[in-house]
């Protein structure tokens, strides 16, 4: 709707991150049990996260078309598109910390049948492309009323290239930081999508 209104205001005031296997893409049921919808396409939840919750960037690199005619540009050419989710894990599990280094397993040190409870990681000597999916998913509540309105978003094919520093210190969390940054699937195939539960969109409302 054009105009001032105040219900199209969004507050993520609670959400989730997901992560499952390259290409899967975001559930377009919703259910009464957000966490049902996500599972049943395979994805994991990543648990808890910092209060900062996620950044969400969209750069769009533009080269200008320069002319003897003018001292402004003609013309520009996109040469590049980043579209990248920012967020940082509290959780250590064998999900979060192999996402966080780029790729492997957890794996348990004991013999079987004993269970040991002791696990190891191995980071790998070399880097290698660990492509995944992102699922990301958001409820607010429309101002004025009690009408609930989530709102998801994937990046089906992606991965982390970036990872901040981890801080181990007596008085604070330790944080897995992380800069995960959408590839392309292909000519004609989008390189992300929102998938919204809120009829404000209508055309109608």
């Amino acid at each position: 709707m054009a105009g001032a209104n105040s219900s199209e205001i969004r507050v993520a005031g609670s959400g989730r991150l997901y992560v499952a296997a390259a290409g899967t893409e975001a559930p377009a049921a919703f259910t009464d049990n957000s966490a049902t919808d996500w599972t049943a396409g395979g994805w994991k939840d990543l648990g808890f996260t910092t209060a900062d919750g996620v950044t969400f960037a969209k750069k769009d690199k533009l080269e200008p078309v320069d002319s003897w005619q003018a001292v402004s540009p003609i013309h520009f050419v996109y040469s590049d598109r980043d579209l990248t989710l920012k967020f940082s894990l509290l959780q250590f599990n064998e999900d979060t910390l192999p996402f966080f280094m780029g790729g492997g397993e957890v794996k348990n040190e004991g013999t079987p049948p004993a269970v040991t409870d002791v696990y190891r990681y191995d980071i790998a000597e070399r880097a290698y492309a660990d492509v995944r999916a992102l699922g990301l998913e958001f409820t607010d509540v429309k101002a004025g009323t009690n009408t609930a309105v989530k709102y998801r978003f994937a990046i089906p094919r992606g991965q982390v290239t970036a990872s901040d520093d981890i801080k181990l210190a007596r008085k604070s969390a330790a944080t897995l930081g992380i800069t995960f940054t959408a590839m392309s699937r292909g000519e004609g195939k989008a390189l992300a999508s929102f998938v919204m539960k809120d009829n404000t969109y209508s055309p109608t409302v």
